[in-house]
């Protein structure tokens, strides 16, 4: 029996690269073969799953942090030449600490991450973007790249959260040309706009450390540069769905480099040719730290059983944490079994701190299961 094991990461505990270890050396003890796939979503980790995946290399740069300073993040290089950054690993929320400084936090260090994938011979990059400690509407990264923003004076200023409302007009002439050639795949999960009550400040400035009244700075500042993009570009991202992704990165990157949005599990698993290695599997191993509706809605898993449903190979759900509207529904997408790893009883703290130990003893059951048909 062949297998393909392709999970997510179980947030807070187990990353995915090391869960689909456990799960397929639980599979090949019992005697099945096995292939380890592991996903990320754009946020941290993307990098790494891509190319773990894929195949490639990593590279390791300095670039600017969101408060520019120095830091080292990694770029992947997939064996098909395609580039891989993440948003995270320069901008990232984690880079913070409990320092929150949303309104002057810069997507730069993303941009010279890019530019630098164009001048080594990149022609298509993929840019995960979740994770953001940023509200920027991307003009940092753009502004790395070389686009142009002018305060009232005509002097140009690379924006931040806080001073978005500075900007008077968009140059995009300058945009480094090999940068304009790139063929740009943003991976985006979310479906937010740029602004209002659903949009970048307002749903995700809190968690960045936004109150009330900074949230509202930060929601103006983006419909400005909204007004601005539409007025010196002629491009409308203000309702597009993912453009208040990691604080208007997804707005930015189209807007500014001609990106285009793609659901992350749609790009991971047209990078490995998930269709093709469908067609030679018998079962579908996958599983993340909770499984319930918003797994079904365009997540990791609901992507994987919709292709695997397709070539008719079913899916089996190893998930931390399994709720109960979710059984019936799973079921209409192709989905075989679902099963809570964490045995009955545990409290949050104790399944965390087993979460190797359940898993592996979940797989092995599901193993011995599958030999058993």
């Amino acid at each position: 029996m062949r297998a393909i094991v392709i999970p997510d990461s179980y947030k807070g505990s187990i990353s995915a690269a090391h869960a689909a270890a456990i799960i397929a050396e639980a599979l090949r003890a019992r005697g099945l073969r096995a292939r380890a796939i592991p996903v990320a979503d754009g946020g941290e980790g993307t990098v790494e799953c891509m190319v773990l995946a894929a195949g490639g290399r990593l590279v390791e740069e300095t670039v600017r942090g969101p408060l520019r300073e120095e830091v080292v993040a990694t770029r992947g290089i997939l064996t098909d030449g395609t580039h891989v950054v993440e948003l995270a690993q320069a901008a990232g929320l984690t880079l913070m600490g409990r320092d929150l400084r949303v309104e002057e936090a810069t997507t730069f260090g993303v941009g010279q991450q890019i530019r630098r994938a164009a001048h080594q011979g990149a022609a298509e990059l993929i840019v995960g973007i979740g994770g953001s400690a940023t509200n920027d509407g991307g003009c940092g990264l753009a502004g790395a790249c070389g686009v142009e923003f002018l305060d009232a004076s005509g002097k140009p200023f690379v924006p931040v959260g806080g001073t978005l409302a500075r900007v008077a007009a968009i140059d995009v002439d300058p945009l480094d040309e090999r940068v304009a050639d790139l063929d740009i795949v943003a991976m985006c999960d979310v479906d937010n706009p740029l602004t209002g009550a659903h949009g970048a400040a307002a749903v995700f400035g809190p968690q960045k450390g936004a109150d009330a009244q900074c949230v509202a700075r930060l929601d103006d500042g983006l419909r400005h540069l909204a007004e601005l993009i539409r007025r010196d570009i002629g491009v409308d991202v203000e309702s597009s769905a993912g453009a208040g992704a990691a604080g208007g990165v997804g707005a930015g990157l189209v807007a500014f480099l001609g990106a285009r949005l793609r659901r992350g599990i749609d790009v991971v698993l047209d990078a490995v040719d998930f269709d093709r290695l469908l067609s030679e599997a018998d079962v579908i191993v996958t599983g993340e730290g909770s499984f319930d509706s918003q797994s079904l809605r365009g997540k990791v898993i609901s992507g994987i059983a919709s292709h695997a449903r397709r070539a008719g190979v079913p899916v089996h759900v190893l998930a931390g944490r399994v709720t109960e509207d979710v059984e019936v529904e799973a079921e209409s997408l192709g989905i075989a079994s679902v099963r809570s790893i964490n045995p009955p009883g545990l409290g949050l703290d104790e399944c965390f701190a087993g979460v190797q130990t359940h898993l592996r003893q979940a797989a092995d059951e599901l193993a011995a299961e599958l030999k058993g048909r």
